[in-house]
């Protein structure tokens, strides 16, 4: 507990407390409180609910693609087949990627739109190539950081799927249950449990998705793929204001609580529907 107070609350304790001060590191001597100067300062700035907007868009495209196909591929892996150990390891092998190294990939050697396997691909098809990063700079985004956490989600329901009870699936076949109807009325009320953990999960580190933008789009074009996050990097190491900075990180920690409560609620009473 003491470790964990150090690595986490005195940080954000001290968020806390530059949110209320001037601070800007071009000028260090001038500090002092002022009040929600800060919090007006952000709120004010119309950039600030563009980068909620997106920031929304990308955690609410990435968490839906994500889920339903980790939730198919759990299934497909759940299932006895030649090469499951190997193929396992094949779709897990994006999670281990660096963020970083992840956007330069999908940049540099898929999206690019000279030398870049897509481009090639609409060449061959005859196709014109298409600057994904330009063209669909939100879209590119929300599938990099897709292919990344689709394994994440995968295991997470997998293991969940493994305290299922396979005689409950034979008696379900042997009353006539075809697969859709066991997937509908056994297997998903079965992973309620492990579904609002992954959205729990993924809500919270998708809230703070940085380095795929910072490396592909550097929030753009424009303002299309700025995100909180982004924004509050822009502030800190742009504009070298430190307290606005500390009041957008005060704003991503509200923002994460009310997006996990508010998808966790939704997912309840749509499980306990599906149930009834």
């Amino acid at each position: 507990m003491l470790l964990l107070i150090v690595w986490t609350q005195i940080p954000f304790v001290l968020t806390i407390y530059h949110s209320f001060r001037r601070f800007n590191l071009l000028n260090p001597e001038r500090q002092g409180f002022v009040g929600f100067s800060n919090f007006s300062s952000l709120l004010t700035d119309p950039i600030f609910w563009t980068s909620i907007q997106n920031t929304l868009l990308l955690v609410g495209a990435v968490l839906l693609i994500t889920v339903v196909i980790g939730l198919f591929l759990a299934v497909l892996f759940y299932q006895d087949f030649p090469g499951r150990a190997l193929a396992r390891t094949l779709v897990i092998s994006p999670f281990f990627v660096m963020p970083v190294v992840t956007a330069l990939i999908w940049k540099n050697m898929l999206m690019h739109p000279v030398y870049g396997l897509f481009a090639w691909v609409a060449e061959n098809l005859g196709q014109r190539p298409v600057d994904w990063l330009a063209t669909y700079p939100m879209q590119s985004i929300v599938l990099m950081v897709s292919w990344q956490w689709i394994p994440f989600a995968m295991l997470l329901i997998l293991t969940g799927l493994q305290s299922l009870s396979k005689e409950q699936l034979e008696a379900a076949k042997i009353d006539g249950a075809n697969a859709w109807q066991e997937f509908r009325y056994i297997i998903v009320p079965h992973l309620a449990q492990t579904l609002s953990v992954v959205v729990m999960l993924e809500t919270i580190f998708l809230l703070t998705i940085f380095a795929e933008i910072y490396a592909s789009t550097s929030g753009g074009p424009g303002l299309a793929t700025t995100t909180l996050p982004y924004l509050i990097y822009l502030k800190a190491f742009g504009e070298y204001r430190i307290g606005v900075a500390a009041s957008g990180a005060v704003f991503a920690v509200i923002l994460a609580n009310i997006v996990a409560m508010f998808v966790l609620r939704m997912i309840g009473r749509n499980l306990q529907g599906g149930r009834t």
